[in-house]
């Protein structure tokens, strides 16, 4: 038995369930963080989105039904909660999708949990400028290094498909950066 399977046994045993999920929590914590982060920016709500994520992963584990990893299946709901989440501000602020970006680059600066030098905080201009599904793409490959096989599993998108938005992403982000 692999150690998701382990795991997953664990995490839908009542006896056993929270020791489990403290396991979980140690496992993918951060690197669930670092996902959210890429795509809300904002040290905040990437803590408030992670453990929404956490919660629906306690709440749905008897859900998984083992047909991707466990990592991926968390990456997903990490994801969705992220995306759902960056609706949900621009709805309250009353902008679009857009203007929310262009507010949180505004803000990331001054972010004092930002750790980027200048050429970091202008790649993030760069990816902010992005579509949000090549933003997903390009953070997925280039800073997660995941494969295409995974990508596709996590955002249930082709490989081509993320083939394709991966490098049209890379061209724009090019074109942005020599710019100046």
């Amino acid at each position: 038995m692999d150690n998701d399977a382990a795991l997953i046994l664990r995490l839908t045993s009542e006896k056993t369930k929270d020791s489990a999920f403290k396991e979980l929590l140690a496992l993918y914590k951060e690197r669930l963080y670092w996902h959210i982060r890429k795509i809300v920016r904002s040290h905040d709500d990437a803590d408030d989105v992670l453990q929404n994520t956490f919660i629906k992963v306690y709440k749905n584990i008897h859900n998984f039904k083992g047909e991707s990893k466990l990592f991926s299946w968390m990456y997903r709901i990490a994801t969705n909660e992220a995306i759902t989440h960056l609706k949900l501000n621009a709805k309250l602020k009353n902008i679009n999708s857009e203007e929310l970006q262009e507010q949180t680059m505004a803000n990331l600066e001054a972010d004092v949990y930002f750790e980027g030098n200048d050429i970091q905080l202008k790649l993030q201009q760069a990816m902010a400028t992005l579509p949000q599904k090549q933003q997903l793409v390009f953070n997925m490959r280039y800073f997660d290094d995941l494969k295409y096989s995974e990508m596709s599993e996590i955002l249930e998108t082709s490989e081509g498909a993320l083939k394709a938005s991966y490098h049209i992403a890379v061209k724009k982000i090019e074109a942005y950066l020599t710019s100046d």
